[in-house]
């Protein structure tokens, strides 16, 4: 037999079982590109970050979720545009307020995100 047959009838097979490796490695990628919103869960982020002391009464929460069937601010439901963005004014007590917002996924999984303010009013 000749003997560059036989080398190249080695080299094919790696090569064979090397390309096909690639192609699973490519498809896991894929697949778990498609699916990780439905692996992360849901998500709140607050695109304004208001100061721990506040000299207003009221304050305003923009941000946005993703991933969510319900969102809710303090226990309230709260809506968001199709972007998932978010915008309420959240009124402030005397002292210190915590503000809890918390997001639910069609799947159950929940998150929270807490933040605290002391109100103190200003000079007049």
């Amino acid at each position: 037999m000749n003997p560059l047959i036989l080398r190249t009838v080695s080299i094919e097979r790696p090569l064979k079982k090397a390309f096909y490796g690639f192609i699973v490695v490519l498809f896991i990628a894929y697949a778990y590109f498609q699916a990780r919103n439905l692996i992360l869960g849901p998500s709140i982020t607050l695109t304004s970050n208001p100061e721990v002391v506040q000299h207003e009464r009221t304050l305003s929460i923009v941000g946005s979720a993703h991933n969510i069937k319900a969102l809710t601010l303090n226990g309230l439901p709260i809506h968001t545009d199709e972007a998932g963005v978010f915008t309420h004014t959240l009124v402030l007590e005397n002292g210190y307020t915590i503000m809890t917002l918390a997001a639910e996924d069609r799947y159950g999984r929940t998150t929270q995100l807490t933040r605290s303010f002391v109100y103190t009013p200003g000079p007049t």
